[in-house]
């Protein structure tokens, strides 16, 4: 069996990030998108083990001390974290893994000399759409957006990192470029747009 890519995803919070992975993962097969652990609080309407897995701080430092991650990071004062053995036990099923991470955890892993992810970084069409977005959102402070753009402007000084940067100005020429970059590297891995491989007959 074909064992699985995976892919990271990193965008500053507010560029549309999840609203471009949820009708790509709807579309594409053979596409698992990995739960990550995080010590923050669940937001209205998020569920545990769907959304995150959410646990406290020492259980935490607890898996971080024992290996258990593939990458982990702080970000605004919350700890975030990707299981290791999720990961590879579902690119071993030929199953692609989408990781959404911070430029913090694409480091880690692109460091790691033994996994070769294909990376994404969606960037919003400017900083004033982005303080726009994250100001209708209504749900952080004057004090927490502010720390978001300023976040956001030295994630984008990382782009250099990235194997792809999409800009999410259109909403639908943003998706399609993410399925796009998806479907390349299936079809460079000699794999179907089902994430199937190609029959043994072709090439013999």
């Amino acid at each position: 069996m074909t064992n699985g890519q995976l892919y990271i995803v990193s965008a500053p919070s507010g560029a549309g990030k999840t609203t471009i992975l949820k009708p790509v993962m709807a579309d594409l097969p053979a596409l698992s998108f990995s739960v990550s652990h995080t010590t923050r609080p669940p937001r209205a309407g998020e569920i545990d083990g769907q959304d995150y897995h959410f646990v406290n701080r020492a259980d935490f430092t607890r898996m971080r001390n024992n290996h258990e991650f593939l990458e982990f990071a702080e970000v605004h004062g919350n700890l975030y974290g990707t299981s290791l053995k999720a990961v590879i036990s579902q690119l071993d099923s030929g199953t692609d893994v989408i990781l959404d991470i911070d430029v913090q955890g694409a480091r880690q892993i692109k460091a790691n000399k033994d996994i070769h992810p294909v990376t994404i970084f969606i960037v919003p069409p400017s900083l004033a759409e982005l303080k726009k977005r994250l100001t209708g959102r209504a749900t952080d402070t004057e004090e927490t957006i502010r720390l978001r753009l300023e976040n956001s402007l030295k994630e984008m000084a990382s782009l250099d990192l990235y194997d792809h940067v999409i800009i999410n100005d259109e909403l639908d020429e943003a998706i399609e470029m993410v399925k796009a970059v998806i479907l390349a590297a299936r079809s460079r891995a000699k794999r179907n747009r089902s994430g199937l491989p190609v029959p043994e007959f072709i090439g013999s």
